[in-house]
């Protein structure tokens, strides 16, 4: 939804969940270490969430094994049974809408969507560095960690950013920050990122699902509490 600002610009109000759970549509492609911290985050009460559907692009990866031991119904689609990535972004976002998903999650998901309109800054993403470094088709998983030593950066992190039809694009919700110690390396930073990674997804989705969260100018903004309500 668009609103006008007092100056006259419009911005865009993510729409929040209250008053029961967000439904979370989580989508994997390897381990599912994320979508066990939501799990865990779930369970001690700081995520205001449920998880009625997970989808996995691939039928033997550890994260369906993890999904499936934690009870929750898991659908494989995988891309190369579908002629192209439109037919392939229909399948998914219609498996989110049959369990009335609010939200699509993508943890670890390395296929490439297109969005459709009703699910416009309802999609997020987290990717494993400070966006606009180290991203961009063909920078994931640990390809990134291994950029970031070649390159010798002193700090990298993670981004969780709502997700558009490009690689790692889209508003960025929040980041967090890692130092790169000397002498590191790539599966040393992965383990620091992902540090990061088990704060920053949980924050970023406690955001969204607020109700106070504003996209303008391709920036996002966090209202107060206060000034939520009167809008």
């Amino acid at each position: 939804m668009s609103v006008a600002t007092n100056d006259g610009e419009h911005e865009e109000v993510i729409a929040g969940v209250q008053g029961r759970p967000a439904r979370l549509v989580v989508l994997i492609s390897g381990g599912g270490t994320t979508l066990l911290n939501f799990l865990q985050q779930i369970r001690d009460g700081q995520l205001p969430a449920e998880i009625p559907l997970v989808i996995s692009s691939q039928h033997n990866c550890r994260g369906v094994e993890r999904a499936q031991a934690a009870g929750l119904p898991v659908e494989v689609l995988r891309r190369p049974d579908y002629s192209g990535t439109p037919e392939f972004s229909d399948a998914v976002f219609a498996a989110a809408r049959q369990v009335h998903a609010d939200y699509v999650v993508l943890a670890g998901f390395l296929s490439l969507l297109q969005i459709p309109a009703d699910f416009h800054l309802r999609v997020l993403n987290i990717h494993p560095s400070l966006i606009p470094a180290f991203c961009g088709h063909g920078q994931y998983g640990h390809h990134v960690h291994e950029a970031a030593i070649a390159r010798g950066v002193r700090i990298s992190g993670c981004t969780v950013h709502f997700a558009d039809n490009q690689y790692d694009h889209g508003p960025i919700i929040l980041q967090r920050s890692v130092e790169v110690p000397d002498h590191c390396t790539a599966d040393q930073l992965a383990g620091l990122v992902f540090q990061q990674e088990k704060l920053a997804y949980p924050e970023a989705l406690r955001r969204v699902i607020s109700g106070r969260l504003r996209v303008r100018d391709g920036r996002t903004f966090l209202l107060a509490p206060e000034t939520a309500a009167c809008h």
